[in-house]
């Protein structure tokens, strides 16, 4: 007979027949005995709209008691937050995107040696999933670190704010006439010259008094030279057959710039005129016109000048066309009295009117007014929308018209203080001085 105390023990040879059996871990910190605490190697993703349910690591959710390890890497050494494999996205300029690939990490800490040097950028520390339905995959997105573009260009040595400024006009000058004489171009002198002669106009001269004689005199000396520089330029080109230059130089020898004591000589502008006409300048033509017919530089022939308003008319020019009109519908320039006739030339003025030509609106708005038998019916509404149009481009006759319909309730325009004081005032300030 065997004794008790010889007897085996059944609790030991059932622990020793279990002992495959999940122990209840005692320390709640201790990590779990069948695995390590390497993160869990990333499986291939399979497909972006069907991710695999392996993707999540296959942990017991049966095991209540289970308690994830915790990282304990230096955050130099951490991977990206996300442990599944972000989708792949497209490289575009500007933007690198590094193919993620999974490794391990060493118990020491270290990566191993094939790991992948985006795991080595600032990302923050890894965190295992806690268990769970595996989340998708298609709302993370890992972004490389672009690199700092440069400047794309140099501004050091430029000075802006306080201290930034215009180059005045001896160094504009100075450029100017360095690209003015390294090219033979005639467009390129001709913008040379009118600058030149802009520039003198705005040349400051300062008031004579007994103290500065000498500086007035190097002012106009100085503003002399810059129109005689312009003037010889415009010559050259002007004999070469530049158009433009022969209109500019014809305009300042009428309007006595670069001339004797700043007179206007029409005997040297007038062949200009008529050089730039040939040409074909509308400009040119309606001045040769207005000279033949004034006999500024010439002989008084009305014939030439209506050649010449034709000439001008043909390219729409609306001072030659008002000029015609007018001379029709009054028998001018030996023309015969033809009201409608008239009245068509002044439509096509109208029609291309401008603020340095703006006579036949006004002209066309009180023929409407009081009208011509068989020409032109009277339409107060239409006449005070022509003289609307005309004030808008500043004619000082048409702006006194319309103030006097508002005040007075004329042409059936109302009775309007307002209106009639807004072109009243337009009417001062196009002639200051009736102000």
């Amino acid at each position: 007979m065997y004794e008790s105390s010889s007897r085996p023990n059944s609790s030991h040879l059932n622990n020793d027949l279990y002992s495959t059996t999940r122990p209840v871990p005692a320390d709640t910190d201790a990590p779990h005995p069948h695995l390590d605490n390497r993160p869990l190697r990333q499986q291939p993703r399979q497909s972006s709209q069907h991710p695999s349910p392996h993707l999540h690591p296959q942990y017991d959710t049966d095991d209540d008691e289970y308690i994830p390890p915790v990282d304990s890497r230096p955050s130099d050494q951490s991977r990206p937050s996300s442990q599944f494999l972000p989708p792949p996205q497209q490289p575009t300029p500007q933007q690198y995107s590094p193919q993620m690939q999974p490794q391990y990490i060493d118990d020491d800490g270290t990566p191993s040696p094939e790991a992948d040097d985006f795991f080595q950028s600032d990302q923050p520390p890894y965190k295992p999933a806690a268990p769970g339905p595996p989340r998708s995959i298609t709302n993370q997105s890992v972004r490389a670190h672009s690199p700092t573009p440069g400047p794309i260009l140099d501004h050091s040595h430029l000075r802006p704010g306080k201290q930034a400024a215009l180059l005045s006009h001896e160094r504009t000058l100075e450029l100017y006439r360095a690209n003015a004489k390294k090219t033979q171009d005639p467009d390129l002198q001709f913008e040379f010259a009118v600058f030149m002669v802009d520039a003198s106009k705005t040349l400051p001269i300062p008031e004579l008094t007994p103290a500065n004689v000498m500086d007035v005199e190097k002012a106009v000396d100085k503003r002399e030279d810059l129109i005689k520089e312009a003037t010889s330029l415009l010559k050259r080109n002007a004999d070469r057959g530049h158009m433009p230059s022969q209109y500019f130089l014809a305009d300042c020898y009428a309007n006595g710039i670069g001339t004797h004591k700043s007179r206007q000589d029409f005997d040297r502008a007038f062949p200009l005129f008529i050089l730039a006409a040939k040409h074909g300048h509308p400009d040119a033509a309606y001045r040769a016109g207005t000279c033949c017919e004034n006999g500024w530089g010439c002989r008084r022939e009305s014939a030439k000048a209506v050649q010449f308003y034709r000439k001008a008319g043909a390219s729409s020019h609306p001072g030659a066309l008002y000029r015609l009109g007018i001379a029709e519908l009054n028998g001018e320039l030996g023309l015969s009295k033809r009201p409608k006739e008239g009245v068509k030339w002044l439509k096509r003025s109208a029609e291309h009117a401008t603020a340095e030509f703006p006579h036949a609106l006004h002209e066309l708005a009180l023929l409407h007014e009081r009208g011509i038998h068989n020409v032109v019916f009277v339409d107060y509404e239409y006449s005070a929308e022509l003289l609307a149009q005309a004030a808008e481009l500043g004619y000082a006759p048409s702006a006194y018209r319309l103030g006097e319909c508002y005040e007075y309730g004329k042409m059936g325009c109302p009775q309007d203080p307002a209106l009639s004081i807004h072109y009243y005032v337009r009417h001062a300030r196009a002639v200051p001085h009736t102000i």
